[in-house]
């Protein structure tokens, strides 16, 4: 048999709203607006930092030559590794690759226990990890929430703690100010054995966010530049709402966030030349009847892979959002927005896609949202491998054998190839006399798999020394002895 030319055995499924004419119109307005529009830049570090580099400074608005913003995006590394504090697992971060995870700091919480609305405790964020670590759809861990029952200013810290203690999966992390980066830092490096081995085998990303439009705080600067300094992976992504905090067309809020993305990106490598950032953010429109944000629209899906195709257009992994909803309940709404969402992340190659599991607008976080975003992540990443084609899976030798009117189910081909069909863990694919044989419906099927996981799932847990969590345990009273004494990151209000 001659060898076949030009066959691809296995095709990945993708598609793109933005044409390569689109893609470079958006870019380069983004460059327009750096230069001649400027930021707000509220450090006066980092605008020493920019003024050294041949940008033109006026008070806190910083004028940023497009030349410069292209020379330091060939600095930045294109694939960066963060792994499992455990060794079992790692994510290469880098264009077509796609990792999924939850959102933080969602004031409310559903109880998984008692399925009432309450606010979010510290016990949450070690749930959250376990069930994260025990999901194998997702593979990063945030938080679904902000603790309400520590000591005020160091919700943030405490939540890493939990989370890194109950799953090895890399953790996103956030923060308000530099001194609890620091102390989060600290953490990590606990958990990886040395800052050498952290700094070898980071386990964690930092999440830092710019103030919409076209600034950035004094804090957010001082995590961005803090990140890079000590070779911290980061995302410097905006959140931003259509006809807002930016203008009401897709194109000019891609423009907008990408110039707000590449801010943090510049004063990163002149930081720290080759150090890891992640461009991107939660993209949306403001919902006009209740001025919430609309994690829900089908205009999440529209921003959130424009803005996928762009951050590969200049060569960046990028941030976004998914598996989220506007609905109150974890309902059939919840379900086809989580649905279209995760699809749409999927299609368009996002690299990391955080948000799973939000109610509410962001003001809800769901263990049973995320259980069930989980079920639509595998689908979703079934149906991307699209139709894989070989000789022997055309089958020619066993469609002849079986013939017109045959059977293929008695087959050794059949037994062979079922494996690489998609089977569900919750849905309910039986038929309707199955009812007396004690079929469940799939919201049974999740709260299930829920306790279960809580109440048998140790994970990595019960593999940390106590010597380990001693330590943890320490940096965290330090901290607190700080607070209690007044020594904590002062608040500073734009100049």
């Amino acid at each position: 048999m001659g060898t076949r030319t030009n066959l691809n055995e296995e095709q990945y499924v993708q598609f793109a709203f933005l044409s390569e004419g689109q893609k470079r119109l958006i870019y380069s307005e983004a460059l327009e607006i750096l230069q001649y529009t400027g930021v707000k830049i509220y450090h006066p570090a980092a605008r020493d930092v920019l003024a050294a580099h041949n940008c033109t400074v006026q008070g806190n608005r910083v004028y940023i030559p497009s030349q410069l913003v292209r020379r330091t995006l060939t600095w930045i590394p294109p694939v960066t590794t963060i792994h499992h504090w455990n060794h079992s697992g790692k994510l290469r971060v880098e264009l077509d690759r796609t990792y999924f995870g939850p959102g933080p700091t969602c004031p409310n919480f559903i109880d998984p226990r008692t399925k009432e609305r309450r606010k979010y405790l510290r016990q949450d964020a070690a749930d959250v990890a376990r069930v994260c670590d025990a999901l194998s759809g997702i593979d990063f861990v945030m938080s679904l929430g902000m603790i309400s029952d520590v000591t005020e200013g160091l919700e943030e810290v405490y939540e890493f703690a939990e989370m890194i203690q109950n799953s090895p999966k890399p953790i996103i992390a956030w923060c308000h100010s530099r001194e609890n980066c620091r102390i989060i830092h600290e953490i990590a490096v606990v958990m990886a054995g040395s800052k050498e081995q952290l700094q070898h085998r980071p386990n964690y990303i930092f999440y830092n966010e710019p103030i919409s439009p076209l600034s950035c705080d004094f804090n957010a600067l001082d995590k961005l530049m803090y990140c890079a300094e000590q070779g911290i992976p980061q995302i410097f992504a905006p959140a931003n709402m259509g006809g807002a905090t930016v203008p009401a067309t897709h194109a000019a809020h891609l423009v907008v966030t990408l110039a707000e993305s590449l801010t943090g990106t510049v004063i990163s490598q002149l930081v720290q030349p080759g150090a890891c950032i992640i461009i991107g953010g939660t993209q949306s429109i403001l919902d006009m009847r209740h001025t919430t944000f609309a994690y829900g629209a089908p205009e999440l899906s529209i921003l959130s892979a424009g803005l996928a195709e762009m951050a590969e257009y200049i060569g960046l992994p990028v941030f976004t959002a998914a598996g989220c909803s506007d609905s109150k309940l974890e309902d059939i709404q919840a379900a086809v927005e989580a649905t279209l969402s995760i699809h749409s992340a999927m299609l368009s190659g996002a690299t990391l896609v955080h948000d799973i599991g939000f109610l509410e607008s962001g003001m809800t976080g769901s263990l049973s949202q995320l259980v069930l975003s989980d079920e639509i992540i595998s689908r979703a990443r079934h149906i991307v491998k699209g139709v894989f084609v070989t000789e022997e899976s055309m089958a020619e030798e066993v469609i002849h054998a079986v013939g017109p009117g045959g059977d293929f189910r008695d087959q050794e081909h059949t037994r062979k190839w079922k494996s690489l069909r998609w089977n569900s863990q919750l849905g309910d694919d039986g038929l309707f006399e199955d009812e007396a044989k004690g079929n469940q419906g799939m919201q049974d099927m999740i709260h299930k798999k829920i306790h279960r996981i809580l109440e048998t799932h140790q994970g990595s847990a019960k593999s940390i020394t106590q010597d380990t969590k001693d330590a943890i345990q320490h940096i965290l009273e330090r901290r607190e002895e700080e607070m209690a004494k007044g020594q904590k990151e002062p608040k500073r209000s734009p100049e």
